[in-house]
């Protein structure tokens, strides 16, 4: 059935009034002011600072903080294969490749251990930009959240200063590593006197180095202890050999050690081990059991114990083949037991 309450039209909603305005502030911004006037809502309009600005600005300082990484890590990795390649300045070479008499050749010392020395070098800086780029990154991000930065800065200087008093003996290691290895002092593989530690390096890191000594012993020495280095695999090497004589005639014994001290330089297995031919200088010294003769030669640092070994038993025989040594041994010999007046026992006087 159809009623009049049916016929009567419904009641269509109330038109809506007039939309406010942003706040006077937000339409001073031009940012807000562009917004409100792309979308109409004074709400997102007013809050286009947090919802669009400042996650722009952040997206922005950690793209610029990766672009800035990036940038100084390629610049670290083309410095370190410029060194590796031989390509340095004069400065930043090690001492040792400054120096004309270091070595036969300028170009004799090898790339591999230059090619390490590099990359360690290289792969502490490129830590150290990072902590220092994405650090003040971090700060920069902070800072958009409206963090009061002068807090943490002072907190953070006093804990530096509290753990730099804390930990003396940990920075110094750490620096005196990395001088270690940008001057190129050791590498692996070197035969070094460290003082109380002497023998071969195994690894090298900026806090410890360790070291193998001849009886198998691995000594972890602290880079901040190491007072004095001596390299005995860097450049070239002196063997020294001193020998007695005994007594007998100087100029046959010089003679004799000098041909066979020859002997060793014509070796085709030890020739290219010996730098500078060997030379007999005469006699060092004089004891109470006759001259001693030196005979030094100067021979790579690499082939330095081989060189030493032959020589030394190379002036040994021919010593002995001339008869020297048997002169030596009869000198030290007592000729008898002392003859005595007759009657003289020896016993003491008469009592």
């Amino acid at each position: 059935m159809v009623t009049v309450a049916s016929l009567t039209p419904l009641a269509l909603p109330a038109a809506e009034g007039p939309q406010p305005d942003p706040s006077p502030t937000c339409l001073d911004d031009t940012l807000c002011r562009s917004v409100f006037d792309l979308t109409r809502s004074v709400w997102f309009a007013e809050g286009s600072y947090w919802i669009l600005l400042k996650p722009l600005r952040i997206a922005l300082i950690l793209l610029l903080a990766v672009v800035a990484r990036w940038l100084v890590h390629r610049t670290i990795k083309r410095l370190v294969r410029t060194t590796t390649g031989g390509a340095v300045p004069t400065l930043l070479r090690p001492l040792r490749e400054r120096i004309p008499t270091a070595a036969t050749e300028p170009g004799e010392f090898i790339p591999e251990r230059r090619r390490q020395r590099a990359e360690a070098i290289g792969s502490v800086l490129r830590s150290l930009a990072t902590a220092f780029i994405f650090g003040i990154a971090l700060l920069m991000v902070l800072k958009e959240f409206s963090f009061d930065l002068a807090p943490l800065l002072a907190s953070a200087g006093i804990a530096g200063v509290a753990l730099g008093f804390g930990a003396q003996s940990l920075v110094k290691d750490l620096i005196a590593g990395l001088f270690m290895l940008v001057e190129d002092q050791y590498g692996v593989g070197d035969m070094v006197d460290l003082g109380e530690a002497s023998g071969v390096v195994e690894s090298v890191g900026l806090r410890v180095t360790t070291v193998r000594d001849g009886r198998g012993v691995l000594w972890y020495i602290r880079n901040g202890e190491i007072i004095r280095v001596g390299n005995r695999s860097q450049g070239w090497a002196l063997v020294v050999v001193d020998l007695p004589i005994g007594f007998a005639g100087t100029e046959e014994a010089t003679a004799v050690l000098r041909t066979a001290a020859a002997s060793v330089a014509m070796d085709p297995a030890l020739a290219p081990e010996i730098v500078e031919a060997p030379e007999v200088l005469g006699v060092e010294q004089v004891t109470v059991d006759g001259a001693v003769i030196r005979t030094v030669v100067k021979t790579t640092a690499d082939g330095q114990f081989a060189v030493g070994r032959e020589l030394r038993r190379r002036l040994a025989e021919a010593l002995e083949n001339s008869g020297i040594t048997a002169k030596i041994a009869a000198a030290r010999l007592y000729p008898g037991v002392p003859t005595r007046p007759p009657g003289e026992t020896g016993q003491g006087g008469a009592t």
